[in-house]
């Protein structure tokens, strides 16, 4: 037996393993969605429409565009779905203090602040109930990245950030506030994005797999596990949020998701790649930061309504072919995200 052929062999039981894990969470979510829809409707997690911005400014295109989605009860909180199984097929099957640790408390920590709005947004009297202020929310999710921050120069002692094409910067202890930067703007990133049926699942569901792939170049096994883990149960999840949407994944979803995203570009050592394979994150974010701007400052729009896929559903485009069109652009996103990790020094 040559050295190619061993070498075939392993990566044949790593893939073996990594998707094992994928299909195994996307059954466990499959299994859990019954119960957490019998708990869903006969405790009624309906989500509750926002009638007004972050700046108090009613929200009337918003509601325009959505008031159909509220006259039927659509419920919230399927994201504790996928962060079930995620939890319970890392724990068992995938846990290891260097590659799964710290994503895996990501995930439950933005789970716990996603939940804890979700529960005041399902439970507040009235209409219009958003749950927790903005800024409340800004500052737990800062908390918890600061003590994985921690633990990530600390303990796994990473403290160098790879720049594509020029080579590794160390910075010390100084990579603590640039974790708690990558992962408090990707969460808000994603939770932002979660405004359409399959929109943010889906760009979920490519970034994850991105950066699956990327890790398993870097050898990085169980970290690529962990990434195809989270993918299996966001495709589960897909299966009921695609349009017409059954439920919603919710904060509890957006917040877990989008702070293990942050995390793992971090412990992939690309933090400068994370910007282009979630572009469309990106764009969404910097909307609603544009618009925030405009209006605060010059008392004027810039969009129609923000984030971006509202606006462009303002244009008279269909959610759907918002939807699609923006998981081309992540799919695009993505390959090219692995093509600049492989060309850049990052594998």
């Amino acid at each position: 037996m040559n050295l190619y052929t061993t070498s075939l062999g392993q990566l044949t039981d790593e893939l073996t393993g990594t998707f094992i894990l994928s299909v195994g969470a996307f059954v466990l979510a499959m299994a859990l969605t019954p119960v957490y829809t019998y708990f869903a409707y006969r405790y009624r997690f309906w989500k509750k429409q926002r009638d007004t911005s972050t700046i108090g400014e009613k929200l009337m295109v918003f509601t325009k565009l959505h008031e159909h989605k509220f006259l039927r009860n659509i419920p919230t909180m399927a994201g504790i779905i996928g962060v079930t199984s995620i939890t319970a097929m890392t724990l068992i099957f995938n846990l290891d203090r260097a590659e799964t640790w710290l994503p895996l408390a990501a995930l439950i920590g933005g789970g716990i602040v996603g939940l804890l709005d979700d529960i005041i947004n399902v439970r507040g009297q009235g209409t219009g109930v958003a749950g927790l202020r903005s800024s409340i929310k800004f500052l737990m999710i800062i908390g918890i990245s600061l003590v994985l921050g921690w633990f990530f120069y600390y303990k796994l002692n990473y403290d160098l950030v790879h720049i594509p094409y020029l080579g590794d910067l160390t910075l010390g202890v100084m990579i603590i506030p640039l974790f708690v930067l990558a992962v408090v703007s990707t969460s808000n990133a994603v939770n932002i994005s979660d405004g359409l049926d399959g929109l943010a699942g889906g760009l979920l569901a490519i970034s994850f797999s991105t950066f699956g792939v990327i890790a398993l170049l870097q050898n990085h096994i169980l970290l690529s596990g962990f990434c195809f883990t989270v993918v299996g149960a966001l495709l589960s999840y897909l299966w009921f949020n695609i349009y017409p949407a059954r439920f919603f994944m919710g904060d509890v979803g957006s917040f877990a998701f989008g702070t293990s995203l942050g995390v793992v570009a971090m412990m992939t050592n690309t933090l400068f790649l994370l910007p282009i394979i979630g572009v469309v994150f990106v764009a969404e974010a910097g909307s609603s930061l544009i618009q925030i701007i405009s209006k605060k400052f010059f008392k004027r729009r810039i969009f129609i309504s923000a984030p971006v896929h509202h606006h462009l559903e303002a244009k008279g485009w269909p959610e759907t072919k918002v939807t699609m069109r923006f998981w081309v652009i992540g799919s695009i996103a993505g390959f090219t995200g692995i093509l600049l990790a492989l060309g850049g020094g990052n594998i």
